[in-house]
Formats: structure tokens, C-alpha cells, sequence
């Protein structure tokens, strides 16, 4: 995970750093290549105004790819890995009787720390259908905030006939309106969004668009 702070801090410019063994991994695995609607939307969002620099948020796996793509069109880039900073068995405790919750406090403290309206733009790919349920509203209520007025979020979520077994996927783009898919290992889908309960997941948000992608995939595009 990256944020612009304390915690694993990384701000991407230009052809800036990247994560070598992330880089290493993306080599050596196997892609699926899909054109996708909602990120040719999402791109479409991203033309800024005169010497306006954009700011862009990836909450997926990181891809040097992205960041490389993303710099190349003049914007700031920053990444965190939202769902392998979720896995952290800090964040799990159990009260006297055994029963075990999720430490929201603690995580985003350590994670998504970030001043309000920072972001043009903000990449969430599929991490929802996968984090555990205590983070998503309240993951998406920050995400709310650290997004401008009239900023873009782009999001997927799987159809009711995907099964747990699903994949986990990071994602690398490499056109305006196509990406290549790379299964992640030890991530289980964890719940199916329908339309109305992603509607209400992003209920405060001023619009939510729908697009209907491959693979089992909705893909959505939600402007604050």
C-alpha cells in the first residue's frame, strides 16, 4: 500500500519509482486482455484545463503499468493496495467472548490518510466485491471525501454467477479503453453487489452510471 504520508509514502510522477517486485510479478504472470467501457468513461474524465495537473487515486494492486500510463498523460499518481492492507491481522480482534471484528480505527490510521477533495479521479476496480464487510461504507464514505466535487470514481462488481472462487485481479491498463487482467492468489470473493445495493453503497454521490462489461462484470462509474 502508498500513501502520500507516514505509512509506505510513494508519489508518483513521470517515470518515477516503482515496485520492483511488483514489476518482477507482472512480468512473469499470465494476462487476459479485455476492452472495458467504464474505464474508456473513466479517461474520458481525466482532460484537465489549461496547466491544471490531475490527481488520479489506484486503490488496486499495484501496477507499474498504471503508473507508467497514467504519468505519461501529465496526471499525479498515487497507489495503495487497499485489499492486501485490509489482510493485516492487526487489524482483527476479538472481544471477551471470542467474537472477532475488524479494527477500523487502528486501520485507517495506518491507511487511506489523505486530505478532503485531494482526487480528480479514483481507481477502485473490484476491491469491494473482496474487503471485509466492516471496511466497505465506511471505505467508500472516505473515499467520498478525499474526491473534488464532480470527481470520478470507476468501479466493478461482479454478477450473481460469479462464485467465491472468482479471482482476484490486478489490473494493468494498457489503452484508453482496455485492460489486462492478472489473477491474484488468496483473495476470495466475499459478497455480490446487485445493482440497488451498489446504488446504495454510493448513494451520497451525485451519479452512478452503469455499464455492462465481460466476464461476468458490472462496471460503474460514480461522480461526487
Amino acid at each position: 500500500m502508498s500513501s502520500p504520508n507516514h505509512s509506505f509514502a510513494r508519489w508518483f510522477k513521470g517515470q518515477g519509482s516503482t515496485d520492483k517486485k511488483a514489476s518482477e510479478e507482472s512480468k512473469s504472470a499470465a494476462r487476459t486482455s479485455r476492452r472495458s467501457i467504464g474505464l474508456g468513461e473513466f479517461m474520458r474524465s481525466l482532460k484537465g484545463t489549461g496547466e491544471e495537473k490531475l490527481s488520479v487515486l489506484d486503490l488496486g494492486s499495484t501496477s507499474p503499468a498504471n503508473i507508467a500510463f497514467l504519468t505519461e498523460l501529465g496526471l499525479r499518481v498515487y497507489t495503495e493496495d487497499i485489499l492486501r492492507a485490509s489482510k493485516g491481522q492487526e487489524y482483527l480482534v476479538r472481544d471477551q467472548d471470542g467474537n472477532e471484528s475488524f479494527d477500523l480505527d487502528k486501520f485507517f490510521k495506518e491507511n487511506f490518510s489523505y486530505p478532503a477533495n485531494q482526487f480528480d479521479a479514483v481507481l477502485v476496480w473490484d476491491a469491494t466485491d473482496y474487503l471485509p464487510e466492516a471496511l466497505v461504507k465506511p471505505l467508500v464514505d472516505r473515499i467520498y471525501s478525499v474526491l473534488k466535487p464532480h470527481g470520478t470514481l470507476l468501479a466493478f462488481f461482479h454478477d450473481k454467477d460469479a462464485g467465491p472462487d472468482m479471482p482476484y485481479c490486478r489490473y494493468h491498463i494498457v489503452q484508453p479503453d482496455t485492460i489486462e487482467l492478472e489473477s491474484r492468489p488468496n483473495m476470495r470473493l466475499q459478497r455480490i453487489f446487485n445493482n440497488r445495493h451498489v446504488e446504495n453503497l454510493f448513494k451520497d454521490f451525485a451519479s452512478r452510471k452503469f455499464f455492462l462489461g465481460r466476464d461476468n462484470f458490472r462496471e460503474v462509474i460514480v461522480v461526487r
